[in-house]
């Protein structure tokens, strides 16, 4: 049988504390390379997302990361204004909006494509041990939120 941690009040000994130190420093790490493109890191998420599947509905994107429509539709608006996303009602649902990639938001993808590169370099993990982390990360969130 494995043996918990035993409790502590110390912060150092929190993983909520880890893994907030870790996710702070991760984003800053991002956002000078982010700002090379024009991007903040919400929206570049946003974007990741649409490059993965173009025309999505508001809806969608705020589901898949964990965003309500308050917190989302500024920064659509920003990533329109910037011309690299268009918005619409959908023609089968009036009540819904969709989101779609400009020329400009596609051609955005391959310098994205070099940001993830030099993240996943700058991690120096190899492909195991990478994968073994965001596993864990996944399972952690997991985990929390269905407890």
């Amino acid at each position: 049988m494995t043996r918990l941690p035993a409790p502590s009040a110390v912060l150092e000994d929190q993983l909520c504390f880890a893994l907030y130190a870790a996710s702070r420093a991760l984003t800053a790490r991002y956002r000078p390379l982010l700002d090379a493109i024009g991007l903040t890191y919400p929206q570049y998420l946003v974007m990741m997302l649409l490059w993965e599947e173009d025309n999505q509905t508001v809806g969608q994107l705020g589901a898949r990361l964990s965003l309500d429509s308050g917190t989302l539709s500024p920064l659509l608006k920003r990533l329109t204004t910037a011309g690299l996303v268009t918005r619409h009602r959908r023609v089968e649902d009036e009540r819904s909006v969709a989101i779609a990639l400009t020329d400009a938001g596609r051609a955005l993808r391959d310098k994205a494509d070099a940001i993830s590169e030099e993240i996943i370099c700058a991690l120096d993990l190899d492909r195991a041990e990478f994968a073994d982390l965001k596993a864990k990360l996944n399972l952690v969130t997991e985990r929390v939120t269905t407890n």
